[in-house]
């Protein structure tokens, strides 16, 4: 009975994993209307985590890191070959200019934390 009950957890957790890291939509979206957008860096997520933009304008990405955890300490767009590292409690800007269109994801090294940035004409 209680190998049946620690196999239940197991599973009960994977699952809940799997929906985490990779099923779970997360933030809310932004529309960049000037050249720059706030990006809070905490509790696992990017907020916002979807951020529309066009392309051929330059942006600013203001990233803002609450969270200590080594897994935040880096952003990577790795599509564009962009990445930062973003220090804590202390606003970090990059500045780029995408130039193809479409949707990018952007994760910490270790695909935890996960937003996406979409390119439109």
């Amino acid at each position: 009975m209680s190998t049946l009950i620690i196999n239940l957890i197991g599973i009960i957790l994977i699952i809940f994993i799997v929906w985490w890291f990779w099923l779970a939509k997360r933030g809310k979206a932004a529309l960049i209307t000037g050249n720059s957008v706030d990006v809070v860096v905490d509790g696992g997520v990017y907020e916002p985590g979807i951020i529309n933009t066009k392309v051929g304008k330059p942006i600013t990405l203001r990233f803002i890191r609450k969270d200590s955890s080594p897994c935040a300490e880096k952003v990577i767009f790795s599509d564009l070959d962009i990445s930062a590292d973003l220090p804590i409690d202390k606003p970090f800007e990059l500045t780029f200019t995408p130039d193809k269109l479409g949707e990018f994801d952007f994760t910490c090294q270790m695909a935890m934390y996960r937003g996406k940035l979409i390119v439109e004409q």
